[in-house]
């Protein structure tokens, strides 16, 4: 499967991956949430080429995560927003600081805070049980596929034994009760 193809997949972690997957994209995305809105900011902050930011950009606008405002006409400039698309992927993105202040070797602990604005107090990330309330983390739940996802799953795997088995067929040689190629005449 290429990477392009991800995507397409009926998994949302798989569609989330193929809309903002690569790291260019989720860096832009980490901009829009620090406050950066212009194209000069982006490659000041993400420090990758002007093509790869453009292309980045368009891409999330084409999958409606951020919506692009102009806000001179000579020379046209534009501003780029997270759309609602774009606002739901604040959980993503709290994860993944969350997981960086843990792993990422800060020496002096996390580099940023958040603060939650009502009550002026720095807040992390907490994940909670819609019914109950209690915290939960990845020991405490089972992910069920739906039908439509278990049975792509199935074909996959049918695939790809498939594939090993046309390997392995290779490897070996010819099937039994069958004649072996003649071998090439010397000359």
């Amino acid at each position: 499967m290429r990477s392009t193809d991800v995507g397409d997949l009926t998994c949302p972690v798989a569609r989330a991956i193929g809309d903002v997957g690569d790291p260019w994209t989720l860096m832009i995305v980490r901009e829009l949430f620090l406050g950066s809105h212009r194209f000069d900011q982006f490659e000041a902050q993400v420090r990758a080429s002007p093509v790869l930011i453009t292309t980045r950009l368009r891409a999330l606008e084409a999958n409606g995560i951020i919506a692009k405002r102009s806000y001179n006409a000579r020379p046209l400039r534009h501003e780029y927003h997270l759309t609602e698309k774009g606002l739901d992927l604040w959980p993503l993105m709290v994860a993944l600081k969350h997981w960086g202040d843990r792993w990422g070797g800060f020496k002096g602990g996390p580099p940023a805070a958040m603060r939650h604005k009502a009550c002026g107090h720095a807040t992390a990330l907490n994940l909670v049980c819609d019914c109950c309330g209690q915290p939960i983390s990845a020991r405490d739940v089972v992910i069920e596929p739906g039908r439509l996802m278990s049975d792509e799953r199935d074909a996959l795997m049918t695939q790809k034994r498939a594939r090993d088995g046309a390997k392995v067929r290779l490897r070996r040689g010819p099937v039994a009760g069958r004649r072996p190629a003649k071998p090439a005449r010397q000359p």
